[in-house]
C-alpha cells in the first residue's frame, strides 16, 4: 500500500495535465479513455464519451452521492481508504485495463476514495490513453498518459510504503 505523505498534498492539488473549464472543448479522439471521479464520469457520459474505464466512489467532494450511471460497463469493486493507493486498487485497475484492451468496458467502484487512482492509471495504461479527472471548483483535467508517466513515477516514489 502507498500512503500519501503530507508534503505531497499541495503538489497533487495542481493539475497533472491540461485544465479545461468544461467538457465543451475536450476532444479525446480515438484514445483509450479513463475517467476518474463521479462528476467527471457523469459529465463524460452526458457529452457522449464512452470511457473504456471509469473509476468512481459514489461520493462528490467527500459527500455521499446517490446518482445512477446509465452505463453498461462491467463493475469491479475495490477498496481504497482516503490518502492511499492499495494493492487492491492497483490490481483492479490492471484487471480493467487488460479487459478493456480486449474490447470490454469497466467501471471500478471504490469503497473509500478514488482520487489517487489517476497515478496508477497513468502508469499502467496504454500509451495512447487520455485520463480525465475533476479539479474541484475549476473544471476537468485532461492527462495524456505517455506525456505524464515520468511525473507519475516521481510522485509515487515519494509516497510512503506500508
Amino acid at each position: 500500500m502507498y500512503i500519501l505523505p503530507g508534503k505531497l498534498r499541495a503538489e497533487l492539488k495542481k493539475p497533472l495535465g491540461e485544465l479545461h473549464e468544461s467538457f465543451r472543448n475536450i476532444d479525446v479522439g480515438d484514445s483509450f479513455l479513463i475517467t476518474v471521479g463521479d462528476v467527471t464520469t457523469r459529465n463524460a457520459l452526458e457529452h457522449g464519451l464512452k470511457p473504456d474505464i471509469s473509476i468512481i466512489d459514489n461520493r462528490i467532494q467527500r459527500r455521499d452521492s446517490d446518482h445512477e450511471f446509465n452505463d453498461t460497463a462491467t463493475i469491479i469493486r475495490s477498496t481504497n481508504p482516503p490518502g492511499t493507493i492499495t494493492e487492491d486498487l492497483w490490481n483492479s485497475i490492471k484487471k480493467a485495463i487488460d479487459g478493456a484492451r480486449a474490447g470490454e468496458r469497466f467501471m471500478i467502484v471504490v469503497d473509500g476514495e478514488e482520487d489517487l487512482a489517476v497515478l496508477p492509471s497513468i502508469l499502467m495504461a496504454p500509451a495512447d490513453t487520455v485520463i480525465l479527472y475533476g479539479q474541484p471548483d475549476e473544471g476537468v483535467v485532461l492527462v495524456r498518459a505517455i506525456e505524464t508517466r515520468k511525473r507519475a513515477e516521481e510522485l509515487i516514489k515519494n509516497f510512503e510504503e506500508a
